[in-house]
């Protein structure tokens, strides 16, 4: 299995960081696919494929940690790119929340 679990929504609370932007003082290290569950069901192929993916977005994806859960929240396409080419680690900008 890739992630530890696919999830559809985000069970912790609002942490009030919507941008790009909002993200860049958190620091970015490597986490583990497997520890992730994802907040999103479904991928869009497009983003997944595009050779440009990152280059308008962050470089790391976005994890919430909530209740010793890391939570993938933004970047499911760069985790799944990452799975594909046999990586089992991800660069995430973590951040803890409650």
């Amino acid at each position: 299995m890739i992630f530890k679990a696919v999830g559809d929504g985000r069970p912790y609370p609002d942490h009030g960081r919507e941008s790009t932007n909002d993200w860049s003082d958190v620091p970015p290290r490597q986490v583990r696919l497997d520890e992730l569950v994802t907040t999103k069901r479904t991928l869009d192929l497009d983003a997944l494929l595009a050779d440009d993916s990152t280059f308008f977005g962050d470089l790391f994806a976005h994890v919430v940690e909530y209740q010793g859960t890391l939570y993938l929240e933004d970047g499911l396409h760069r985790a799944v790119r990452a799975a594909l080419q046999q990586r089992p680690i991800l660069h995430a900008r973590v951040l803890a929340v409650g």
